[in-house]
């Protein structure tokens, strides 16, 4: 009687929560009329007090539960009760699930959290939404050569709005990683090599997803991701060591992550590599001090797919170690490996973590369902009418073609062989052709990959009769038959045709013969980039570059139309194609987008955003390098220097640097103007610059604005972007383009990590890449 006395409070307290949360739950269920899913708002009152009580009765196995996320595979509808995963859930040992797809699938599983679980506590649910749900966009390598931060966020805007229409309130997306590698597979997934353009991209992203009101069902939780420093891996391949001095952190690799934060994301994936001799999984130093104490995220951290259990073969310990070292870390959320809820009260119980801990972290998580309104309504991205209506509409997928449009980099066009005319007799050749299923890229889970618009359907539709237009496959993806399935996972598929190579090169060059111009889509497949898809050579499959020269020698005029999920090395390509057009991977609209730049519809304005190397011995490389002591004196002819910083079979400079791209006309820079010649750290310095359209269309060009640190406590860049403007200019036209610099913009991470701008003498650049500019100077002023 005196033990059952003592525990009256604690089932009152039980009884009283399930009550509150019961009721909310069935009469939001019950009653969908009385809800405005637009209008929801947490507050924070209600929710500490809410959460607070719920905190004060969860047992040690629920508390372990919301910290674990496995992947559910797709559940199939009417099967989720009698699965492991819906035992898991009624015992409250889940907190989320990924990898479950529409609205009837997740209501299903929503449903055992919410109605059979004892504390009825809602799921969430993530997926991989990258550059797109079912209407896909760019590769975000291709998006970002678009500098258009509002085009961008638009495109998480309509990612959230078709992810939540279809139940998903979640995504492990904005990937922000730095990568001056290309040969790592994963520059497919992020922004390129600039720390500031990345942040400016990163920030889009996270507004775009989440909007301002996460309250709102047409919004989604964004997640940046791998921190950190993942794009650093050694030798390009994925999941490797990553060593880097704090200094190049906080200077170059960081500032993209911290932008997220600063724009409000909700949270934080850890990454694979190790940071200093210990994984980022388990990384106090990065997932503590750095991210909450120096940055004040207070989101929640989830770990990467198994990325607790793989500090093992880092040589960090057993399940139960390495899972008290996450948590003890930082990490809130143990993505698939379950280490968790199978090792931390054994932990508990040796004292190698503590119960604030375990709090802290679900705190976390149910801060983050409360902001998305699911205490509210664990329905309300549950909406058959919106799943019917929202998703893969032909209003997003017009904006996709005009987005995939904007993506694309003109690299060569020698003579103005584009545009073209589409009254001619085109033959289209290659192996991209004809394939919608590789149009979207790598990480288009969700997209419907058949009813993409391949290269020869976009074209056949927008000439219609006005001219004509021949196929042929030309040649195999590669000789190399395993190399090909290893690039056409995933549903990326491309038949290998089993005629001879011969057969295949004497079809495409019949087809050639009767055209007056040939097309020439070639180059990666999507799944030669991404995710543990790294690359030793950088170069167009052989395969394909003897078709290639093939079609050359026929006299006929060639535009390569080259897909790629990376840099590649195009030096062979440069030096005997007369038109090259990178289209990337460019989403479910990327034949009509294609077709739109080729015909002249569109005038390309993209710009690359990773250097485009001569060779892979040059790699990393990349535009903002140190200088060093015995630098090249300067020849434009790339001569070599004997005892100066260069190769002997090769030039230092890459192919196509970085935020260079072509349009059908062309720009002239003029009249480079400063405010001032000096200026004091709480002054402004205004920088302006004439640009004329002097070609015959009407165009975009992203003017570019670079600054170099002349002196400094630490060695400084050659260049750095600190400023970019995408402007248009009809035919003959003028702009005056006018930027303001701040001290902020000069700041830098010194030797003791302290954030800075030191006086002295800088060079200012404007112009249409790092590499072609107009330059001044000024002098910060010593106060």
């Amino acid at each position: 009687m005196k033990e059952l006395h003592k525990k009256i409070p604690m089932l009152k307290k039980i009884l009283i929560v399930i009550a509150v949360f019961s009721c909310s739950i069935t009469i939001n269920a019950q009653d969908k009329t009385t809800i405005d899913h637009s209008a929801y708002k947490a507050d924070e009152v209600e929710m500490d007090h809410k959460i607070d009580s719920l905190l004060s009765v969860m047992t040690l196995t629920e508390k372990l539960g919301q910290l674990n996320l496995p992947s559910s595979g797709d559940i199939t509808t009417g099967q989720s009760k009698s699965s492991d995963v819906a035992k898991k859930i009624k015992e409250g040992k889940i907190g989320g699930l990924f990898n479950i797809k529409s609205v009837e699938k997740i209501k299903e599983v929503q449903k055992i959290a919410v109605e059979e679980s004892r504390l009825k506590i809602p799921l969430i649910f993530g997926m991989d939404v990258i550059h797109g749900y079912e209407t896909t966009f760019p590769i975000p390598l291709g998006l970002s050569t678009s500098w258009d931060m509002p085009l961008i966020q638009e495109t998480a805007r309509i990612a959230a709005e078709e992810a939540s229409a279809d139940g998903i309130n979640w995504t492990f997306s904005p990937m922000v990683d730095i990568s001056r590698d290309p040969r790592w597979g994963r520059v497919s997934e992020g922004n390129g090599e600039d720390p500031f353009l990345g942040g400016e991209i990163a920030k889009a992203m996270v507004r775009g997803y989440q909007g301002d009101d996460l309250g709102k069902n047409n919004t989604i939780l964004s997640t940046v991701k791998h921190f950190a420093l993942y794009g650093a891996s050694e030798a390009g391949r994925d999941y490797n060591t990553v060593d880097m001095s704090r200094i190049r952190m906080y200077n170059d690799y960081f500032p993209p992550y911290k932008a997220a934060i600063d724009a409000g994301v909700g949270s934080v994936m850890a990454s694979f590599n190790e940071v200093d001799g210990i994984p980022a999984t388990g990384n106090k130093w990065l997932l503590t001090d750095v991210l909450r104490d120096q940055w004040g995220f207070s989101g929640f951290l989830v770990t990467d797919y198994t990325g607790i259990n793989e500090m093992i073969d880092h040589g960090m310990g057993d399940l139960q170690t390495v899972s008290a070292l996450a948590l003890n870390a930082g990490v809130d959320m143990d993505m698939v490996g379950e280490g968790f809820v199978s090792t931390l009260k054994k932990s508990l119980d040796e004292n190698k973590v503590s119960i604030e801990k375990i709090d802290a972290s679900v705190r976390r998580i149910l801060v983050a369902k409360y902001e998305l309104g699911l205490f509210e309504d664990p329905y309300r991205y549950i909406d058959v009418n919106r799943a019917k209506s929202e998703i893969f509409t032909s209003e997003n997928r017009a904006f996709a073609r005009k987005v995939a449009a904007q993506s694309m980099v003109l690299l060569k066009n020698e003579n103005n062989l584009l545009p073209i005319k589409k009254s001619e007799t085109i033959a289209v050749i290659g192996p991209l052709a004809n394939t919608s299923e590789n149009m979207a890229g790598t990480w288009s889970v969700a997209t419907p990959q058949d009813k993409s618009i391949s290269v020869l359907q976009g074209i056949k539709e927008v000439i219609g009769s006005s001219g004509s237009v021949l196929y042929a496959k030309g040649s195999n993806l590669s000789y190399d038959k395993g190399l090909e399935e290893r690039g056409t996972m995933f549903g990326k598929e491309i038949p290998r045709d089993g005629r001879s190579d011969e057969a295949l090169l004497k079809e495409a060059l019949i087809i050639a013969s009767k055209a007056d111009v040939i097309i020439a889509a070639i180059g990666e497949s999507a799944e030669m980039s991404g995710e543990s898809s790294s690359r030793t050579n950088i170069s167009i499959p052989q395969a394909q570059k003897d078709l290639l020269q093939a079609l050359l020698k026929t006299g006929k005029p060639v535009i390569l139309v080259l897909f790629n999920g990376r840099p590649l090395v195009l030096t062979e390509e440069n030096e005997t194609v007369p038109a090259i057009l990178d289209v990337w991977f460019a989403g479910t609209e990327a034949g009509y987008a294609i077709a739109d730049v080729l015909f002249g519809d569109v005038n390309p304005s993209a710009k690359i955003t990773a250097t485009f190397p001569r060779s892979v011995g040059q790699i990393p490389i990349y535009y903002s390098h140190k200088n060093t002591g015995r630098p090249l004196l300067g020849n434009s002819e790339g001569k070599f220097e004997k005892f100066r910083s260069n190769y002997i079979d090769g030039r230092n400079e890459p192919l196509f640097p970085f935020g260079y791209g072509l349009s059908y006309t062309n720009f002239k820079y003029d009249n480079l103007k400063l405010s001032s010649e000096k200026i004091r750290k709480n002054e402004t310095l205004e920088v302006s610059v004439t640009v004329q359209n002097t070609g015959n269309y009407d165009g975009k060009e992203i003017v570019q604005l670079y600054i170099r640190d002349l002196v400094g406590s630490i060695t400084r860049p050659v260049k750095q972007l600190k400023g970019f403007q995408k402007i248009t200019l009809k035919k003959g036209e003028t702009k005056t383009v006018s930027f303001k610099l701040t001290v902020e913009d000069l700041k830098f991470y010194n030797y003791e990590l302290d954030f800075v701008a030191e006086p002295g003498d800088f060079e200012i650049f404007v112009g249409t890449n790092s590499d072609e500019t107009l330059m001044s100077k000024f002098e910060l002023v010593k106060q």
